[in-house]
């Protein structure tokens, strides 16, 4: 039996799985990245100030942060995580069991039926992180910490604060 030594070794030995290791670990270093970089415009001490207000992680706030990794927390470029898709993902089970296009597209579909439902899955995917990227920014251009100040100043708020939060 291999250890797990020489199970490592032979991963970087074969050419391909060592080029989707390598894409899996930039990927995951891209991500982490992303969850430090804060939005333009958000006033951090004054999002931390809030937070700490908010300190009861049962809330809905605390909820969603926990999906994320933390990133909603920072108000993070990659503040919603995987959640759009997933989202998607559900709608389109769903449809599946009421409507009969989608349910033939499961059942009878094949690999034809999967490549269209991913593709579906894609595409609601898109329009869930642009309806969810809105509501955050909209959620972030009302917030305001307990001494009155807004996480985001007024200077900054309107289209183009809500424009670079998607």
């Amino acid at each position: 039996m291999a250890g797990i030594g020489e199970s490592l070794r032979n991963i970087f030995k074969i050419h391909e799985l060592r080029q989707r290791v390598l894409f899996t670990l930039g990927l995951l270093v891209v991500v982490r990245l992303g969850a430090q970089i804060t939005l333009p415009g958000v006033d951090t001490s004054v999002l931390a100030d809030f937070i700490k207000s908010q300190a009861d992680s049962n809330t809905l706030f605390g909820l969603f942060d926990l999906f994320v990794g933390g990133a909603f927390r920072n108000a993070a470029i990659f503040s919603l995580g995987i959640m759009p898709y997933i989202t998607a993902s559900i709608i389109l089970q769903l449809m599946g069991a009421v409507f009969p296009y989608f349910q033939k597209l499961q059942k009878e579909g094949g690999e034809e039926g999967r490549k269209k439902i991913t593709q579906y899955t894609r595409y609601g995917t898109v329009a869930i992180a642009f309806m969810q990227g809105w509501g955050v920014s909209i959620r972030l251009q009302n917030m305001t910490a307990p001494n009155g100040m807004p996480v985001v100043p007024q200077e900054v708020q309107g289209l183009l604060f809500t424009l670079s939060s998607m």
